[in-house]
């Protein structure tokens, strides 16, 4: 098979023959159709990452959209020719999605929305596995609850936006003036972050209590500015929580903090079937047209993949990049 290997951080890939691999107890083989690109995936490729990063040459690439071919030993949820995407690989250990097939846990898969191409499928795994972790499993978002998202047309911003709204919350975000119409047609109010302060949108859209919960997708400034707007006893989940900060202010509130680290299950093994479940859940509400990816409009191959890594850092996305294997 065709692979993209890293041999050295910051250079570029190298499109390599490889063996193509087979499954092993508990995995399926799956021929790749799509490889989804996030900005963790350029920080890996750097060597910023040192906790998620494999020993090189490796191959990168974390979420995939594909065809299963072959099956593993102990595999019954699944059957050769089913469509699948997953949280699949390129940390640690695990071989990666910039090639043409792979083999994968199949607790990490779920069956792919009928309704999405591949593409728009291989966008969806890491930002809405961390959306969901942070505002579903550690948040427990409810009905009426007012949320505010850091970065609310961002990969993983855009699905916090949309769950909430799923989860009947009052959601609003933080945005730059040019995505406002994103954030407004999922129903949600955009907030100019860059001439709106804090104490002004937490006056006009809480009276001044604070929101019950705040989702950070960006860190730094970001999670100070949250401490200050998340109401007593509220709920902050952060993605990006890797910066030295001052926790009194979200202390004086009683606030609970969330760190969120959608990696852990590859890379430890713990939980790879929640990933799954929760996969499987949002394939139904992909199927009932409540949830969508916004997919950037560029096309990416196996032939310009180093274009695709630096288009999730450049500010250049407008939605979710993805690299197109076949």
């Amino acid at each position: 098979m065709k692979a993209l290997f890293t041999n050295t951080y910051e250079s570029d890939f190298i499109i390599t023959e490889t063996e193509k691999p087979s499954p092993k107890k508990g995995e399926v083989l799956v021929k790749i159709h799509a490889s989804g690109v996030n900005p963790i995936d350029n920080k890996i490729r750097l060597g910023l990452s040192p906790y998620a990063s494999p020993v090189l040459p490796a191959v990168l690439g974390t979420d995939l959209a594909g065809v299963i071919e072959e099956i593993g030993e102990g595999v019954t949820d699944f059957k050769i020719g089913d469509e699948v995407y997953g949280l699949a690989g390129g940390v640690l250990g695990l071989q990666g999605t910039l090639a043409e097939y792979t083999a994968v846990d199949a607790d990490l898969l779920a069956k792919k929305p009928t309704n999405l191409t591949m593409k728009e499928a291989a966008a969806i795994p890491l930002v809405l596995l961390t959306a969901w972790e942070g505002l579903i499993d550690r948040a427990k978002v409810q009905k009426g609850d007012k949320v505010l998202v850091h970065a609310g047309a961002g990969g993983v911003g855009h699905m916090v936006v949309q769950l909430a709204k799923i989860f009947g919350a009052d959601v609003y975000a933080t945005v730059s003036p040019q995505k406002a119409d994103i954030l407004k047609s999922f129903g949600a109010t955009p907030i100019d972050y860059k001439t709106e302060a804090v104490e002004d949108y937490v006056n006009q859209y809480t009276d001044g209590k604070g929101f019950d919960i705040i989702y950070d997708t960006v860190g730094g400034q970001s999670l100070d500015d949250s401490f200050k707007a998340i109401r007593h006893y509220g709920q902050i989940a952060s993605c990006y929580a890797f910066g030295t900060h001052t926790l009194a202010t979200g202390s004086l509130r009683s606030a609970s903090l969330h760190g969120i680290f959608v990696l852990h299950p590859m890379i430890s093994g713990e939980g790879r079937k929640h990933h799954g479940d929760i996969l499987k859940e949002t394939t139904k509400l992909i199927e009932e047209g409540k949830l969508k990816p916004i997919i950037d409009s560029r096309k990416f191959t196996l032939d310009n993949a180093i274009e695709a890594h630096k288009a999730v850092s450049d500010g250049s996305a407008i939605g979710k990049i993805v690299v197109d294997i076949v």
